[in-house]
């Protein structure tokens, strides 16, 4: 699994007035959604695509990727309900059915009578009567959707428990089921006229508006990219001033790269993904920033040249990123973090090798999983002579303070900014010169 790139989050779709208005087809999106997301782990990017979505109206559009998101983060405690009233797993589409049905009459709060008619009409004919009984059964005996617990795998919470405490894994399980702000990076220089919200410490937006961000103020001028806080901290560690050359490993789709390049840094900028690529060169064009873009295998990447500064963000579970993208949650396995840990442990070295003398590496990935950051960095130290860890200060790059870990790497946690922010493992290390 890859990580996500950053994408806008527009309004969730909570009012009776348009979740009754929303026809069948808009239903039945959704459940294509879901069925992309977690069957065909193509992602929810992968799910908005699917014609059944692109050939609706703006608003159906929209509810149907509202509900569609909300049977997301409430997953696991809406199977939980769901299991609790089934004698035998009926087929996956049905299951789908009986969970946009929940997600509708318990997270969108769509009047019963409406959700579950709406819901029944979904159905093959004869599963018709399991959805009509299961969904009125819990309409008169309803779930507990909010329990910490029930949000995450099972498999998973056990780890972050193991890795953080009950407590924390708690806290971090929590936020599943938060809709999350849009927060934004400007231009150096750039004031947020016109947007409304707050900066951040360490100079993110954080934006009180929702929608289609293209329509935002700035947009269209360049001004800001959408760029989760805690992604545009690795960035803001290497420092880099102009003249100053910079490397952007695993770049796609480019809001690092964009702010090495606003920082007046020579980039280039290295990603394996055509078409990911597109998105980077999109928005170099659109922001007026310039970087060498390169098609190519970071690991395997022919190019003998070093830099002052190197930022690898490594494909990783991309567990950190679920106030987005909950499916990450549900198509994940321990046997993914396993191979991407290895992954990430070539990428590290390639990196290492196109660090001047001198010069830092940041490493980053948006993962919950120590195996992919911790462990990661403690492993390149002990077989990389030449470099060591440059620790991090408190509060340095906006990095919330809770996150600083004492041997000066960040290890972020969704729970660490008020409002929720991605989950990341970030270290920055020096060459010796």
């Amino acid at each position: 699994m890859r990580r996500r790139p950053d994408a806008g989050t527009p309004a969730l779709v909570t009012s009776t007035e348009t979740t009754e208005a929303a026809g069948r087809p808009a239903r039945a999106a959704a459940l294509d959604i879901l069925h992309a997301a977690l069957a065909a782990r193509a992602g929810l990017e992968g799910g908005l695509a699917h014609p059944s979505v692109r050939a609706l109206e703006p608003r159906d559009r929209a509810f149907a990727r509202a509900l569609a998101m909300a049977t997301l983060r409430h997953l696991g405690a809406i199977d939980a309900a769901l299991q609790a009233r089934l004698k035998k797993p009926p087929p996956e589409r049905v299951v789908n059915i009986l969970r946009i049905g929940a997600a509708q009459l318990f997270v969108l709060k769509t009047p019963p009578h409406a959700a579950v008619a709406a819901t029944v009409d979904l159905a093959p004919k004869s599963f018709t009567g399991l959805v009509n009984a299961v969904l009125r059964g819990l309409t008169r005996e309803p779930p507990d959707l909010a329990t910490p617990e029930l949000l995450a795998p099972q498999w998973l919470y056990a780890r972050w428990m193991s890795a953080y405490g009950a407590e924390t894994a708690r806290a971090i399980a929590a936020q599943i089921g938060e809709e999350p702000p849009t927060d934004l990076s400007l231009k150096p220089g750039v004031a947020p006229e016109g947007l409304e919200g707050e900066v951040l410490p360490g100079g993110s937006f954080r934006a009180a508006m929702a929608g289609d961000v293209t329509g935002w103020p700035g947009f269209a001028e360049g001004r800001w990219w959408v760029q989760d806080a805690s992604a545009a901290v690795p960035a803001r560690l290497l420092a880099v001033g102009p003249g100053e050359t910079a490397l952007d490993l695993c770049a796609a789709p480019g809001g690092k790269t964009l702010q090495l390049a606003a920082d007046g840094a020579q980039v280039v900028a290295v990603d394996r993904n055509g078409q990911r690529l597109k998105r980077l060169r999109e928005n170099l064009r659109r922001t007026g920033l310039a970087a060498e873009v390169v098609e190519a295998d970071a690991a395997d990447w022919k190019d003998g040249r070093t830099f002052d500064a190197v930022l690898l963000d490594a494909p990783c579970s991309a567990t950190g990123t679920f106030r987005r993208h909950p499916d990450v949650l549900w198509v994940a396995s321990p046997k993914d973090v396993a191979n991407l840990a290895a992954v990430q442990s070539r990428l590290l070295d390639s990196a290492a090798r196109r660090v001047r003398p001198g010069g830092r590496l940041v490493y980053c990935v948006c993962s919950l999983e120590p195996e992919e950051g911790e462990a990661q960095a403690a492993a390149f130290l002990s077989r990389t002579p030449g470099f060591a860890l440059e620790p991090v200060a408190a509060g340095e790059g906006g990095a919330p303070e809770a996150s600083l870990r004492a041997d000066g790497t960040l290890r972020i946690l969704p729970q660490h900014r008020p409002g929720g922010t991605d989950g990341f493992y970030i270290a920055r290390f020096r060459r010796a010169g």
